[in-house]
């Protein structure tokens, strides 16, 4: 399975690439970091397995299959994948899409800008005529790493529920 949540959810939350426990259940985020994450989108009022569109959010990766030795995709990788991720945010045709991590933000967004730079401004990707909202944020398994990067994912949180309800 390369996604979880609902089809048809106002938000698409992108990804790196699957870990170790992804890679067992066949799944996006349900490791540690996915954890981290049900309770990121919980606080502002979404759920992977809410059963409404305004409640959901449907969650996916760039890369598809978990990178030997668990590292980051190289630029191969997210070339090979690139393609089917656009075509798979053309088919769920989300409201806004928040991009985790700096491996999911180049590639939606055609930069070379670390995380660091680009996260919590919005931006935007256009595919076939149709122009698609981007949060870039920090990812959840780096927020394990270095917790004091959670104040900064807090309020691209709360930018992004402040932007999705004004889109309802």
């Amino acid at each position: 399975m390369i996604a979880d949540g609902l089809a048809g959810a106002r938000l698409m939350v992108i990804g790196e690439a699957p870990g170790a426990e992804e890679d067992r259940t066949g799944r996006p985020f349900v490791g540690r970091a996915g954890q981290l994450l049900d309770r990121m989108l919980a606080a502002i009022g979404l759920d992977r397995k809410a059963e409404t569109p305004d409640r959901a959010a449907y969650i996916t990766n760039i890369v598809f299959w978990r990178p030997l030795g668990n590292r980051e995709p190289n630029s191969a990788e997210v070339a090979s994948c690139l393609p089917l991720a656009l075509r798979h945010i053309e088919l769920a045709r989300p409201r806004a899409i928040l991009a985790l991590g700096g491996v999911a933000t180049k590639a939606l967004l055609s930069t070379e800008a670390g995380i660091t730079r680009v996260r919590g401004r919005w931006a935007a990707l256009h595919l076939n005529g149709v122009e698609y909202p981007v949060l870039p944020s920090y990812h959840p398994a780096f927020l394990l790493r270095k917790p004091a990067g959670k104040a900064q994912a807090w309020a691209d949180l709360l930018m992004l529920k402040t932007f999705l309800d004004a889109a309802a």
